[in-house]
């Protein structure tokens, strides 16, 4: 087409644009090379891969991962969530339903139950699944041999899971970092000829000074500024991602809506600092664990907020970057 995108035909863009192999996996360097010494080893001597812990901010990759995990070890990938397993009988029934060597990954594992994870531990350690039937003095143990499985579990919170259910993850816990701008502009390339999207490079590089670090805010912000270009019918250039971002309250840092939400609670209600978590959260109207999980980090890592034992106090930059804004 004249304005250079072309149609691609993927129902799904997220799957579309996920790394099919180690070498198209940009980034985490360290991570990749210590998974990939564990899992040629597990797959020549034909056992299981020992279990995997995956710890990092969101976005940053660790679904990715354990989808290469299960593609290396030749197996297949069983998928569910902390969440979703309320009961004992949930994760007994994904259990007793996965292949010998299967892969199973649950995404937010921190948010498992105690008792969930008291049924969790002899399968991951000793491969069998201990069910109590019954009650009181009629109960009895009934104990199912599982097939051999790797679990690989994710979280963005590893100070929620319990030191019993981390000592078990004995192929490794590793923690996946944010990209650096390099990484990112190399990422947005190849998302780009997925897209088939053409483009200068100082797009790229514009996009990368904004999406926070991580690859999936990243093409977030491709995909919205193709959006715009197709719809113009222009190719994509630094005028229309800044009409992009101009639309989706993305500032020159990266910030967003909340982000700035934040720091102008603290600087214009509350003098800069300290407050509370709690008196933030009710100021802007957003969930305290958003603030703490989703805002914050990234705040902290631009300069902008301090943690302190007294609550939270706004930078110098902090007080630059609102004036500026």
């Amino acid at each position: 087409m004249a304005n250079g995108f072309t149609k691609d035909g993927a129902g799904n863009l997220d799957q579309t644009l996920r790394p099919q192999s180690w070498e198209e996996y940009i980034g985490q360097a360290k991570t990749k090379e210590n998974l990939r010494i564990l899992l040629t080893a597990a797959r020549e001597r034909g056992h299981s891969a020992e279990h995997i812990l995956l710890y990092g901010p969101p976005g940053l990759g660790k679904t990715t991962l354990a989808h290469l995990i299960a593609k290396t070890l030749g197996t297949n990938m069983r998928i569910t969530s902390g969440p979703a397993i309320e009961r004992v009988g949930d994760l007994a029934a994904v259990l007793t339903n996965l292949s010998p060597g299967d892969v199973l990954f649950i995404d937010e594992i921190h948010r498992l139950s105690k008792t969930i994870e008291e049924v969790l531990y002899p399968a991951m350690e000793s491969g069998v699944l201990d069910i109590i039937i019954g009650k009181g003095p009629s109960a009895r143990t009934v104990q199912l041999d599982l097939p051999p499985f790797t679990l690989v579990a994710a979280t963005t919170r590893i100070s929620l899971l319990s030191s019993p259910l981390r000592s078990r993850f004995s192929g490794g816990t590793f923690r996946l970092d944010f990209y650096n701008e390099k990484e990112i502009e190399s990422i947005l390339i190849r998302s780009a000829k997925l897209l088939g999207v053409e483009t200068d490079s100082d797009v790229f590089e514009d996009i990368a000074k904004r999406c926070r670090a991580t690859p999936r805010v990243a093409n977030y912000l491709l995909k919205r500024c193709r959006d715009m270009a197709q719809l113009e019918n222009v190719p994509l250039s630094r005028d229309i991602v800044e009409r992009t971002f101009g639309l989706l309250d993305v500032d020159k840092l990266g910030l967003n809506k909340s982000d700035r939400a934040v720091l102008e609670a603290i600087i214009g209600k509350f003098g800069g600092g300290p407050v509370g978590l709690n008196t933030i959260a009710a100021a802007t109207g957003e969930e305290e664990s958003t603030i703490e999980d989703v805002i914050e980090p990234y705040l902290i890592r631009l300069g902008l907020l301090e943690r302190t034992p007294r609550g939270r106090v706004a930078s110098a930059n902090a007080y630059s970057h609102i004036n500026d804004s």
